[in-house]
């Protein structure tokens, strides 16, 4: 096995959840002995802006000290119903609000200029948005708040933009949830949803995705979904299928793909989150998030590495990956490291 120091090996694959709003001993046993260097961000985390600014600085200061890669900090600030920071932060209305006003493309464009000053300001250099989903304007669909709409195209177009402005503060968008979880009624969070649309209504779904491959998206998400008409018994977050075949190949998609959280119970109730973590990474997925608790994120670690000294992963697979994370990084990094 390549274990690459800059790159931080199998520890580079993961992104992680910490328990509070300080560097805690677990969360420094994860950098410094599986070398994980990639964090999401939640309410838990934050007291105010000036202690998650410092909480970022020092997580950084850490890892380059490591001689980890640097660092990524996620968060879900999408607005509304998922929405991570409160006051003094800007707060948000719901995507969908916004994108059927009549100025929609002021409103997002001042949400994703204002977010993203905001959140590069405490150090996050990647926001968990937007929301790509096609969701009918029906009350039984549960993502339909978070959504942008309906029609493909107008997603698509206002998706883009906020992806542009977004990424022009410094900040990373994510494109998600791939290959689109608007038509599922059941929540992944809790159960695996299957959306039953046909092959022809799936590439309409596909559509603000391949917008923002256009538009220079920094990543998609993976969605916790069976789609019987494009993979029959696999949820696109392990399918080799959607996320090698489609998102890889035929739409060209060269940067990072990150799972939905694995602790899910769409994940989690149908597989152990260390199986799941090792089939996300052999369907195509490069950044594997695990949101909550450590114990399963070592034991997801164990199994990826045992898989890579086996050569059930190749040295090759394992590079492509902590290549694309770590360009990522460099590319959005808040903290750069002076040369001496």
């Amino acid at each position: 096995m390549n274990n690459n120091k800059i790159n931080g090996g199998t520890g580079g694959l993961f992104m992680v959840g910490l328990p509070g709003p300080e560097i805690d001993k677990s969360t420094l046993d994860l950098i410094k002995n599986y070398r994980i260097n990639n964090f999401i961000i939640f309410k838990r985390n934050v007291i105010n802006p000036d202690q998650l600014g410092k909480l970022t600085a020092d997580l950084a200061e850490i890892c380059h000290e490591e001689g980890l890669a640097s660092p990524l900090f996620a968060i879900d600030q999408e607005g509304g119903t998922v929405a991570r920071l409160a006051p003094p932060f800007t707060q948000f209305d719901d995507a969908r609000k916004y994108a059927e006003s009549p100025d929609a493309e002021e409103k997002l464009v001042g949400y994703a200029e204002i977010c993203g000053r905001e959140l590069r300001q405490v150090g996050i250099n990647l926001n968990f948005a937007p929301v790509l989903d096609i969701c009918p304007d029906q009350p039984d669909f549960f993502i339909k708040k978070r959504s942008l709409g309906h029609d493909p195209r107008q997603v698509a177009k206002l998706g883009a933009l906020i992806i542009k402005v977004m990424q022009r503060q410094g900040v990373a968008a994510c494109a998600k949830h791939f290959p689109g979880l608007g038509g599922a009624r059941l929540d992944p969070h809790l159960l695996l949803p299957v959306v039953n649309r046909s092959k022809v209504e799936l590439a309409e779904d596909i559509i603000p995705f391949q917008s923002a491959v256009v538009a220079g998206v920094g990543t998609i998400m993976t969605s916790h979904t069976v789609y019987p008409h494009l993979d029959p018994d696999t949820p696109a977050t392990l399918s080799y299928h959607i996320l090698t075949e489609i998102l890889r190949g035929e739409m060209d998609f060269k940067g990072v793909v990150v799972t939905d959280d694995l602790e899910m119970g769409a994940i989690e109730n149908e597989l152990s989150i260390a199986d799941a973590a090792l089939k996300a990474f052999q369907a195509g997925a490069d950044l594997l998030l695990i949101c909550h608790d450590h114990e399963k994120i070592r034991r997801a670690w164990d199994k990826l590495e045992k898989a890579c000294e086996q050569n059930v992963i190749s040295p090759e697979r394992l590079n492509v990956s902590l290549a694309r994370i770590a360009e990522l990084g460099r590319q959005y990094d808040c903290y750069p490291v002076s040369a001496p």
